[in-house]
């Protein structure tokens, strides 16, 4: 089996890649794991992991720079329909707009936006930063062996917001409710970072390692 976590200058991979490899350990399955851009590899693999870090619209076009990826993760994830799990920035891009710094045009897999965090005037410090406690909102692979109301580790200012309800996994709340997890088809993403959630985001990583389409 081959895991690929894309890198398109986003920075966090290592501690992704090294978590992965972590959840794989532990439950004793292997897999090949590469931090890769190269879409010769990526469309080989059998599940993809796209991180974030940094601001919705560098994220976007540092990956339109790199030559076939934007059309290749487009392949993976809509035509093919592989697994692909999002990680803060990597979760928000799934939306079809986000509004940091200007507009700009995301993959738009689920119907949604991007928009700043309101932090009630100054009340709530921007970025949201440490660890918060969850509310599942329905049943979802990527949550078993997670007790409700479990703390994650987040850090954004920046919040996923979608009128698909259907695809809301889990929120959080912020001074507003703020939807930190999506599941749609083959498509999964966290808004918090599991591979610095500790206990439970490696189970997270593991669900997510050992789920089958």
């Amino acid at each position: 089996m081959y895991i690929s976590v894309i890198d398109y200058g986003s920075g966090n991979l290592k501690s992704a890649a090294k978590a992965l490899e972590t959840a794989a350990n532990n439950i004793n399955l292997k897999f090949k794991i590469a931090v890769t851009s190269d879409p010769k590899i990526i469309k080989q693999s059998d599940k993809i992991v796209l991180p974030g870090q940094g601001s919705f619209r560098d994220c976007y076009f540092g990956i339109q720079k790199i030559t076939g990826l934007n059309e290749t993760l487009n392949e993976f994830v809509v035509e093919k329909k592989k697994p692909i799990l999002g990680i803060c920035v990597g979760m928000q891009l799934f939306a079809k707009t986000g509004y940091e710094s200007q507009e700009t045009k995301g993959f738009g897999w689920i119907d949604g936006t991007v928009r700043k965090i309101n932090n009630m005037n100054g009340k709530f410090k921007l970025p949201h930063m440490g660890w918060n406690e969850i509310e599942l909102s329905k049943d979802c692979f990527l949550f078993s062996n997670i007790k409700n109301k479990s703390h994650m580790y987040f850090i954004h200012s920046y919040e996923f917001m979608t009128k698909q309800k259907d695809c809301v996994v889990a929120k959080t709340n912020y001074g507003n409710s703020i939807t930190v997890s999506v599941e749609k088809e083959n498509i999964v993403g966290t808004q918090f970072h599991p591979e610095k959630s500790q206990k439970n985001g490696l189970i997270i990583l593991e669900n997510f390692l050992k789920w089958k389409m």
